[in-house]
């Protein structure tokens, strides 16, 4: 039990207590402390050839992210996709066309046109039907079994491969072949583009699939703006040499006018409850998504004088959602962490159940006080 915890420690950042009760509940204390960007490349380069070898010995390969999947997820599956194909193997990607935004749906009608690469894309049902226990499994963006497109995957196959780029939570997919988790990175598709640098012989990537990894970096920085380490510009300067299209990645960036006015209703919502620390909340019986809510609260960090942002609000889900961006100086996600959430340091969230708006931000509030008088709550 003490090294599992020393491990989730160490896998969050290594800049804190990890302490598991008689119940196997487990608090941590500190991780307040931005991850340092590591100089040497040794991992990436050991972690790509490993990978190679599991491609290699592996019948198939099957990609998936997590639900109701962003840029990140979607980029970071294709360039897996593409080192499968690299090393003359058939990889699937598992995409629910029912759970996307509409920045990823764009990207999927642009997929769609391309047969080369739309072919490769398959339905959670479709999945289960193909995986054998000598399929190789490859988890992106997401370390979580509950978040992951199809969790009965995990168990009808002996080899797991884990990539993202969040700090370690509690809840971890089981007994992982092999685990590359770099909490300093922007993005899953960074560590991606990594380790496609690494794998024998050039690899070719169409325009579309360089601009989806490189739209999963920049949607994830904010434009290189957040998480940005000099690796993150070799990433993206290895994809622009490789056809990405900064244009056509804005277009798929571009957003819908009523979304915009409905963003803008939470942001005037707004308040400052300590200083710096901004509060919005959505109105009761209104309901909000996810990717709004996040929004929102990303544009209250361009606010002057603004640290750290929380966005409140309904869900289509009957669930109440809480959005928290820092730009560093407040780590939101041990913040989130007190609420059942989880994340970054500058970026986290979570959904409460049997809830309303109001008992959510009192206890938001008072989560606050504690962790900027120095203390944790218990």
């Amino acid at each position: 039990m003490a090294q599992s915890s020393l491990d989730l420690a160490l896998g969050r950042g290594g800049d804190q207590v990890a302490i598991k009760n008689e119940h196997g509940k487990v608090k941590f204390f500190g991780g307040k402390t931005n991850p340092m960007e590591k100089r040497t490349r040794v991992r990436a380069r050991v972690i790509s050839h490993a990978l190679r070898e599991l491609v290699n010995e592996s019948e198939k390969v099957i990609i998936m992210g997590h639900q109701m999947p962003d840029m990140d997820s979607i980029g970071s599956s294709v360039g897996i996709l593409k080192m499968v194909q690299q090393n003359n193997k058939d990889g699937f990607i598992v995409f629910d066309p029912d759970g996307v935004n509409t920045g990823v749906q764009k990207l999927m009608d642009e997929i769609d046109e391309d047969e080369s690469l739309a072919d490769w894309f398959i339905t959670p049902e479709q999945s289960l039907d193909i995986v054998s226990k000598n399929t190789l499994v490859v988890v992106v963006d997401t370390h979580k079994p509950s978040m992951v497109m199809e969790e009965k995957l995990l168990s009808r196959t002996e080899h797991v491969v884990v990539i993202d780029h969040h700090r370690r939570a509690e809840e971890f997919i089981e007994d992982p072949t092999l685990v590359y988790m770099e909490p300093y990175a922007s993005s899953t598709a960074e560590l991606v583009t990594e380790l496609l640098q690494y794998q024998d012989g050039r690899v070719k990537l169409s325009t579309l699939e360089s601009s989806a990894l490189l739209a999963g970096i920049i949607v994830d920085t904010k434009s290189f703006t957040l998480r940005t380490g000099s690796r993150t510009f070799d990433a993206a300067s290895y994809l622009r040499s490789k056809g990405a299209d900064t244009v056509f990645v804005q277009k798929l960036l571009k957003e819908d006018l009523d979304v915009y006015i409905k963003r803008s209703e939470l942001i005037k919502n707004a308040t400052v409850y300590k200083e710096g620390v901004a509060i919005a909340k959505g109105n009761s019986g209104e309901n909000y998504g996810p990717i709004i809510i996040a929004q929102a609260a990303d544009t209250l960090l361009t606010m002057d004088g603004v640290q750290a942002s929380f966005v409140i609000s309904e869900r289509k889900d009957e669930r109440v959602g809480v959005s928290a961006r820092s730009l560093g100086d407040i780590n939101v996600q041990v913040i989130m962490e007190k609420m059942n959430g989880g994340g970054h340091l500058t970026n986290a969230a979570t959904q409460l159940e049997d809830t309303t708006i109001e008992q959510v931000e009192e206890q938001l509030r008072e989560i606050i006080d504690e962790y900027l008088q120095g203390g944790e709550p218990s």
